[in-house]
């Protein structure tokens, strides 16, 4: 049986993220892709949406 203090020295150290970048990178270029995709989308829906509110807000 491991005593206490063993125990505390075999836990691994949780804030060491070294040579997790790849992970970061791939995180990133998918969300970007995700945003795009989405903008493209529905990007032409929220302009005629926007435009619409203006045009009743400005009584055009």
């Amino acid at each position: 049986m491991k005593t206490l203090r063993r125990r505390l020295l075999d836990v691994p150290d949780l804030a060491d993220d070294t040579g997790d970048v790849p992970g970061w990178v791939l995180i990133t270029l998918m969300t970007a892709g995700l945003v795009i995709l989405i903008w493209g989308l529905a990007g032409p829906a929220l302009s005629a949406i926007f435009e619409q509110a203006i045009a009743k807000v400005t009584g055009m």
